[in-house]
């Protein structure tokens, strides 16, 4: 592990968070085995991104009171340095706040507080999104946790798959080639509430369920016998999977936002999944990843 990644653990888990974009960088169990991705070069160097305060493109910026800004994808904390508010054994949190530089690309005052904790075979992960300025605030965000594909306990890849806590009717959200979202949807892949996981699944980019009913998921092989990864997530109701063809992780993106629709020009409070932070509020959005 990187040494300027801040470690927390306990006696089923071990995590080491990265400063920069305070993102999770590693999780590993009891044996030192990884549950995360290799972040091999040659598909994908992210580990678990956060997304904010804008999920996936836009399709030319966001637009705020008449002015437009020009974002990147995903928003800029995944590529800010965050302080390290405070760090003991089981839990460390960080803070980013606004600065010049944020304001030149999104125009509010705010402090993103990112807190992971340890409580046994859970790494529970908090945003705290606090509005310092004067008004309301507009933001989405998103988690993006990459874990091995396949996870570290002898079974084969194809024989993962990632099961939904509750039915998912409908279609799911489809990507264009340009990453915005397409006007014609796709049909879902799911075999009753099991996702069987295989590369052709992402040929065409994400799976993005908006909405999506569940809270929680289940990560692991095809058999009760192996450890799997619970991940749920009580705030949010959007949920993108993603990897690249024959990379060695999977993604599970809890999501409070979507990219831009396909020929989407309006303001950024009518985007699909903003939402605002009175003046003076906060609002917290969850995750936690459950080794069982």
């Amino acid at each position: 592990m990187a040494e300027d990644w801040i470690t927390i653990g306990n006696d089923a888990l071990t995590a080491a968070i990265n400063p920069l974009g305070a993102e999770l960088s590693s999780l590993r169990d009891a044996d030192g085995r990884e549950l995360m991705t290799d972040a091999d070069p040659a598909f994908w160097t992210g580990r678990a991104p956060i997304l904010f305060p804008v999920i996936g493109l836009t399709q030319d910026g966001i637009r705020i009171d008449g002015r437009r800004y020009a974002i990147p994808k995903h928003g800029f904390a995944r590529h800010s340095l965050f302080t390290l508010v405070s760090h003991d054994a089981t839990q460390a949190v960080f803070a980013l706040e606004d600065s010049e530089a944020t304001r030149a690309v999104y125009p509010y005052a705010f402090r993103l507080e990112l807190t992971y904790r340890l409580d046994g075979a859970t790494l529970v992960t908090e945003a705290r999104i606090a509005n310092r300025g004067e008004g309301p605030m507009l933001a989405s965000f998103g988690f993006h946790p990459a874990f091995a594909w396949p996870l570290p306990y002898g079974q084969d890849r194809a024989d993962h798959r990632i099961v939904f806590a509750e039915d998912e009717p409908g279609k799911l959200k489809a990507i264009t080639p340009n990453g915005l979202i397409a006007a014609e949807e796709r049909a879902s892949p799911l075999d009753g509430r099991t996702l069987h996981l295989a590369d052709a699944l992402f040929t065409d980019d994400a799976l993005v369920w908006s909405p999506v009913h569940s809270r929680s998921v289940t990560y692991g092989a095809n058999t009760d016998a192996t450890p799997h990864l619970h991940v749920a997530f009580p705030d949010t109701d959007k949920l993108g999977i993603w990897t690249k063809p024959h990379a060695a992780f999977i993604c599970i993106e809890p999501w409070h936002g979507i990219a831009d629709p396909e020929g989407f020009m309006g303001d950024f409070k009518d985007k699909p999944g903003v939402f605002e932070v009175a003046e003076g509020d906060a609002k917290t959005i969850a995750m936690s990843i459950a080794l069982g």
